[in-house]
């Protein structure tokens, strides 16, 4: 191109002249002081984590898609990890990425879009009665050291009661446990969970109540954090542990209850003695107190040693043996008193040991299978002897009959005669004709006869 060709292009003063850097970080001002800090919610896609520890992002819904950056500085202070493809509501300003010239946001906060809000209302009911002092320390109950029976409230069909349930027979099976069974998750629960409460605070079955469940999102435990289960755990008179979820998992419930578990397993284990350490324990202060009288009776003999000695010394001969058997008599006393006391301690120690063996199940069945022999022995015996009874009956009865049977009378030279035609037994001569087919019965065998001729 000439220079006529370049004189006569058209030239812009240089006041309205930028460059694009300069028009960029403009437009990057203007979006930033302009706009306010808005709420998004959308999908996580395209997620990058670069070493510079940054969170870089885009968020989309079915129609658009913007990108976005969150720095290091914020998204360390995140309670959850972001993934792709998580639905999360975002907390940014609208700003521009001027090596690109896209606009963008600039995350400062983040959070799961479904559990987010069961978030807000969990802190926000967190706040409110912790502000009435459902949370206070002072009006929580004592747990009892040794519940003589054990409520649980959870779903029959759960792990948890399975988990609650299989500590407590290992830890200490003599105690007694209720299930109160309620749905866990869904949309009455929490209101179901309430009522159970208030039953088994009138009933008044319990001296402590387990209220429990597994693990689950905060979705899945919204029951447990319900105003109307707060109010209904403050309220109860019975001392109640809350176990609910996982060791990471809080819930209102846990807040207000006499005390939180991590686990079902631990709040059993909590409301449980171990039966092993109590065993321990009787052992420990049997050792101990025979530790004590020995030494008290070490202690008592040094000083009648003593007093002996000072007896001795300010005292006749007489009286001296007169102390010397009262000290005899005192040793013999204090001998007694020690076998006495060790007595007591193992008759305590046999009884408590008595006690878990009668509540072993297979004690019970032991006894249930003695007894059954028994009454399997004594109702052959009275079979067998009844049957002896009626065989003698049965002999006399039938040497009874025959001694009357007409058979008998046969064996003797005698003959039953009957009219053939009817079968009628004959007793006279003139009941029948010349000519009449009678039968003649014998003791061996039958004869058949014509009547040839009647006598009178």
């Amino acid at each position: 191109m000439s220079e006529s060709a370049l004189d006569k292009q058209p030239r812009a003063p240089n006041r309205d002249v930028y460059s694009v850097s300069r028009l960029n970080q403009t437009a990057r001002k203007l979006l930033e002081q302009g706009l306010a800090r808005i709420w998004l919610e959308g999908e996580l896609s395209n997620l990058a984590r670069p070493s510079s520890g940054h969170l870089y992002f885009t968020l989309k819904d079915s129609k658009a898609q913007i990108r976005g950056a969150m720095f290091r500085s914020r998204n360390q202070l995140l309670r959850f990890r972001p993934e792709e493809g998580m639905q999360v509501l975002v907390r940014a300003k609208i700003s521009l990425y001027e090596p690109r010239g896209d606009y963008q946001l600039i995350a400062e906060a983040m959070q799961e879009a479904g559990d987010g809000v069961l978030q807000q209302a969990f802190d926000a009911l967190k706040s409110k009665l912790e502000k009435e002092g459902l949370f206070n320390p002072e009006t929580k109950q004592v747990l009892p050291a040794l519940p003589g029976r054990i409520g649980v409230i959870t779903s029959p069909s759960g792990a948890a009661i399975r988990d609650v349930l299989s500590v407590l027979k290992r830890r200490f099976p003599a105690i007694p446990v209720l299930v109160y069974p309620v749905p866990v998750q869904g949309k009455d629960a929490g209101r179901e969970i309430a009522a159970m409460l208030e039953t088994a605070a009138a009933r008044k079955e319990c001296d402590v109540l387990i209220l429990t469940r597994g693990g689950g999102s905060l979705e899945d435990l919204w029951a447990f954090n319900e105003e109307i289960v707060a109010r209904a755990i403050h309220d109860c008179p019975i001392p109640v542990i809350s176990a609910v979820g996982h060791e990471v998992d809080f819930t209102i419930a846990d807040f207000v209850a006499d005390q939180r578990a991590p686990t079902p397993s631990a709040a059993a284990e909590l409301v449980s003695p171990d039966q092993a350490e109590w065993q321990t324990q009787v052992r420990a202060l049997e050792t101990r107190g025979a530790r004590l009288i020995r030494q008290a009776l070490v202690d008592s003999q040094e000083r009648l040693r003593w007093l002996d000695q000072r007896l001795q010394l300010r005292h006749p001969g007489q009286q001296l043996r007169q102390q010397a058997q009262r000290l005899d008599e005192l040793e013999q006393r204090y001998r007694l008193a020690i076998n006495s006391y060790f007595n007591k301690l193992r008759y305590s120690l046999n009884e408590a040991l008595a006690r878990l063996k009668q509540a072993s199940p297979a004690h019970q069945i032991s006894r249930t299978e003695l007894l059954r022999q028994a009454l399997a022995q004594r109702l052959r015996a009275a079979m067998n002897s009844l049957l002896q009874t009626r065989q003698q009956q049965l002999a006399v009865a039938c040497k009874s009959l025959d001694t009357i049977s007409p058979l008998a009378t046969l064996d003797r030279g005698y003959a039953i005669v009957t009219r053939q035609e009817d079968n009628h037994i004959l007793h006279a001569a003139n009941t029948v004709k010349a000519g009449e087919q009678i039968e003649a019965r014998l003791a061996e065998g039958r004869l058949l006869c014509t009547v040839d001729k009647v006598v009178k």
